[in-house]
């Protein structure tokens, strides 16, 4: 199998899994037991990944709180800050295309008397400024939205939306849950006052993540979804998965090593792919933005063809015809329909997800794939056949 669903999830790297093994048989201990040499070795260590962590996003060890994942995270930043906030206004601001995580949780606070404003987008799936700026009001506390879309691949002016939100005494809260480790991100310089990640987005394990909390200019308080123990500064509680968090600070400092050369490796091999199908198929078009994207992703529409008769001939490829997480749904992408595209050519679209184990090899395989059943698929199509 070729694996081209990076978006759904990543391999753990061989240096993040070195990194966590200790801390499965040796070091042992739970990081909150501070009377003994087995919980200070695990608190150690989950204070340096605290440290890793934060530096890929320019922020303070002290703002960063652990979770399961981004899913997690998203909850406790959006719920948490409804809850303190509410006093101030009962306004909401989020896109529609979106995470489900981000929509279900705005739609459960609706349902308890929020008001939620769902912004749409541009063609290539971005939140315009000027709409932002429109509907913000003194009522309004919290703004959610994607830094690059788990779908097409588009990346959001973080800086703009930032600047408007801050202007305007509304928290923005982010989720970088698929760049985290890809591009770069700075939370002073893009005005974020709370960020939502996901280990297993950045070659470490499932079921580990964090949230950024701004500490200051301005000071987030947040209200616990979780509570018991009063672990994480009473943010989150429960007891600390200490290897997936060591391999979460693993995985952010391998990443910021690599991130660089990454993206051009992984963003020539994404051209190769997009190129080769232009040049060998008619009816191709991206979705998404065509240079403001993470560099691993590339989304297609193919006309004249149905996305389930494409995806059953697809042998030997791990892709997506959609979200991971909504993909089991016939409906049509949430996100292909927010950005304007007909839905035969959403019905007809492949989310290619490149990673940091994608072979110009592999990608030469694709093509060859790929291609073939295009055609195959168009040639048996009813609308192919002449009278």
């Amino acid at each position: 199998m070729i694996y081209l669903d990076h978006h759904a999830t990543t391999p753990v790297d061989p240096r993040v899994l070195d990194a966590m093994l200790p801390y499965f048989t040796r070091h042992f201990g739970n990081a909150a037991s501070r009377n003994h040499a087995f919980g200070w070795a695990a608190e150690e260590a989950v204070e340096q990944a605290r440290s890793q962590v934060a530096r890929i996003l320019g922020a303070s060890a002290k703002e960063l709180i652990f979770t399961s994942g981004a899913t997690e995270s998203i909850n406790l930043a959006i719920k948490g800050a409804a809850e303190v906030y509410a006093a101030k206004g009962n306004h909401l601001i989020t896109s529609a295309a979106e995470h489900k995580a981000t929509l279900d949780t705005m739609a459960a606070l609706e349902a308890k008397g929020f008001r939620v404003t769902v912004l749409g987008v541009d063609r290539y799936g971005r939140v315009r400024p000027d709409e932002l700026e429109g509907a913000l009001t003194p009522e309004t506390i919290l703004v959610s939205v994607i830094h690059g879309n788990n779908e097409v691949g588009t990346l959001q002016d973080l800086a703009a939306l930032g600047r408007l939100c801050r202007a305007h005494g509304a928290l923005f809260h982010v989720d970088a849950a698929q760049t985290v480790g890809k591009v770069p991100l700075d939370v002073e310089e893009m005005a974020i006052d709370l960020l939502s990640i996901s280990g297993h987005k950045l070659y470490a394990p499932k079921g580990v993540g964090a949230l950024y909390v701004r500490r200051k200019n301005p000071r987030v308080r947040l209200a616990p979804q979780m509570h018991g123990g009063g672990h994480e500064r009473g943010l989150r509680s429960g007891t600390l998965n200490v290897p997936g968090i060591v391999g979460l600070g693993k995985a952010c400092e391998v990443a910021m090593a690599e991130m660089s050369d990454e993206a051009v490796r992984v963003g020539a091999l994404r051209d190769r792919l997009f190129e080769g199908l232009q040049a060998a198929l008619p009816g191709v078009a991206l979705n998404g933005h065509p240079t403001d994207r993470l560099p691993g992703n590339l989304n297609v529409s193919f006309e004249g063809v149905a996305g389930e008769n494409l995806m059953s001939g697809l042998a030997g490829l791990a892709v997506s015809s959609g979200s991971a997480c909504t993909s089991a749904s016939l409906e049509p992408s949430h996100v292909l329909t927010a950005m304007g595209i007909p839905e035969d050519l959403i019905h007809g679209s492949i989310r290619f997800g490149l990673g940091r184990e994608t072979t110009e090899a592999e990608i030469d395989r694709t093509l060859e794939i790929v291609i073939t059943q295009v055609r195959k698929v168009r040639e048996a199509s009813p609308l192919n056949r002449t009278p």
